[in-house]
């Protein structure tokens, strides 16, 4: 069965409880890169971005059994990523950043050790860089629930009723935190382009 058709049977659910390996494997398939994409989109490098998806697909698949189907299963999925998060940032937290060449290096480099993409012109390339870096830099300011509620909506365009549902908020609540980490975000990056 194809991919896409899998995921909206209607008996999905009794297929992920039984622990069905096509089903399941479909469900890795269809959100382990919007889950890396989530990741990154929440700080975090691409090495730790990876260890978070894999934590979380290893307990979708442990715990499949559990999953009744109320909700969609891409909103059970990033139930679980959210959590997933929280316990790796306290791990990661121990941790310091890489050294910024070593960055640089994985950056641009597949691990053929080619040029993953080819370098820019030098202006447009620092232009880039700083902007990267300023938009970052504002992200981490924004505390930890409004940047994980802006990313699943703006990165991963997620339903409110399903970030609701994983960060355990009602639609209101949500939207109080999108308008801060918006606001929050614009101000930032407004003080930092009107004093550069």
């Amino acid at each position: 069965m194809p991919e896409s058709r899998l995921l909206n049977d209607p008996g999905l659910a009794a297929r992920i409880r039984e622990r069905d390996r096509e089903a399941l494997a479909a469900v890795v398939d269809a959100y382990l890169d919007q889950v890396v994409r989530a990741a990154r989109g929440a700080g975090l490098n691409r090495h730790q971005a990876e260890e978070v998806a894999q934590n979380t697909f290893a307990t979708f698949i442990e715990t499949a059994p559990r999953f009744e189907g109320r909700s969609h299963v891409r909103t059970w999925i990033f139930g679980i990523f959210y959590r997933k998060l929280q316990e790796a940032r306290r791990g990661f937290a121990k941790d310091r950043r890489m050294d910024d060449i070593d960055e640089v290096f994985e950056s641009r480099f597949d691990e053929a050790e080619s040029w993953s993409r080819p370098p820019r012109g030098p202006e447009d390339e620092l232009f880039a860089k700083e902007a990267r870096h300023e938009i970052g830099d504002c992200l981490e300011a924004v505390p930890d629930r409004q940047r994980m509620a802006f990313v699943l909506r703006e990165i991963e365009g997620l339903s409110t009723q399903e970030i609701c549902k994983i960060l355990e908020v009602s639609a209101t609540n949500m939207g109080v935190m999108l308008f801060r980490a918006r606001n929050r975000l614009r101000e930032c990056l407004e003080d930092k382009w009107e004093h550069a």
